[in-house]
């Protein structure tokens, strides 16, 4: 190509450039997206509906399940017979007596936050105090070998943690405290402990995991030792997931059955110490509904105790949303 003579004027702009290149001559239109193929974009709206599907699909499940529990419950609940205020603050619980049949579950709920409650007592400081140093604390070849430790514990049926409740802690507790009985609100929140531990250790080293290592960085060049920076960085930096790893352990405890069931005595009363034996709302449903006969006034009940049931830890997981809501706030 020659080259271009000085006295010509200069060029504008887009001249002398390919078309369809920025910079060139307009081609009359603009440029065309390329088409995705039919196949691609077909696929691609599957995908999304069925992201959607699994997403309501939980809210449904749920509703459906409160359904079917109220449904069977309905027909008791809106009798002329039944009170409600005895159902809910009575502690009298006979649902099999011939001339005066009483439905307490006074007793019983109190039996599940007592037990409940002794369980997080003792889960938390553990759990999270477990956590910390898996996160902070070990080396690697450690950390791997308590981390399969953990999920083994958690693999474990809780039947038989109520075996161990039932044979090992009931013997201890009784050659440790001096009472008569070792299934008891002790025995029942001792083996609860155990089985939450678990989860709160896994969710929690996690969520330590997931603060930045900037952080811990910056702790270190300010002259911060690891436990200075454990407390005053990774606790506030990580206290959303940790939050979230204690409400896990709170709805393990409360929705156990079997363990309980084997574990605390199965007494229908309101505990005044760790040795009295207790009974919870699911370990008196799974106690009671095989021998209920279906369509009575019993069975009818117990699927009522359910429903509490259900609203209870549809508190629980109410209260702990508020909680991790006013934490993110700060």
């Amino acid at each position: 190509m020659a080259a271009d003579d000085p006295k010509r004027p200069p060029r504008g702009p887009g001249e002398g450039a390919p078309a369809g290149v920025p910079g060139g001559p307009r081609t009359g239109g603009a440029a065309e997206r390329p088409r995705r193929p039919l196949l691609s974009l077909v696929a691609e709206r599957l995908l999304e509906a069925a992201i959607r599907l699994s997403g309501v699909s939980a809210v449904l499940f749920v509703v459906a399940i409160f359904f079917f529990i109220f449904r069977e419950a309905a027909p008791v609940l809106f009798s002329r017979e039944f009170k409600l205020s005895e159902f809910l603050f009575s502690t009298q619980w006979f649902p099999t007596s011939v001339s005066n049949v009483r439905y307490g579950t006074l007793a019983l709920t109190i039996g599940t936050l007592s037990v409940t409650g002794v369980a997080i007592a003792l889960a938390v400081p553990f759990g999270l105090g477990a956590a910390i140093f898996i996160s902070e604390f070990c080396g690697p070849r450690l950390r791997e070998t308590l981390k399969i430790v953990i999920e083994l514990l958690a693999a474990i049926p809780s039947v038989v943690w109520g075996f161990i409740g039932l044979t090992v802690m009931n013997r201890v507790i009784i050659a440790l405290t001096g009472a008569p009985v070792g299934v008891n609100l002790l025995n029942g929140g001792l083996i609860l402990a155990l089985m939450s531990v678990p989860i709160i250790v896994s969710i929690g080293e996690d969520a330590l995991k997931a603060v930045p290592d900037s952080y811990r960085e910056a702790a270190l060049a300010l002259g911060a030792n690891r436990w200075q920076t454990v407390r005053r960085v990774l606790l506030p930096a990580a206290r959303n997931g940790l939050l979230a790893a204690v409400l896990l352990g709170v709805g393990r405890a409360v929705g156990e059955t079997m363990a309980v069931l084997m574990a605390t005595g199965h007494a229908v009363r309101i505990p005044h110490s760790l040795l009295d034996s207790v009974r919870t709302l699911t370990a008196n449903i799974a106690a009671e509904l095989g021998e209920a006969s279906a369509g009575s006034d019993h069975y009818r009940v117990l699927f009522l105790t359910g429903t509490l049931l259900f609203l209870i830890t549809f508190v629980v997981n109410l209260g702990a949303d508020l909680a991790i809501r006013s934490v993110r706030r700060r």
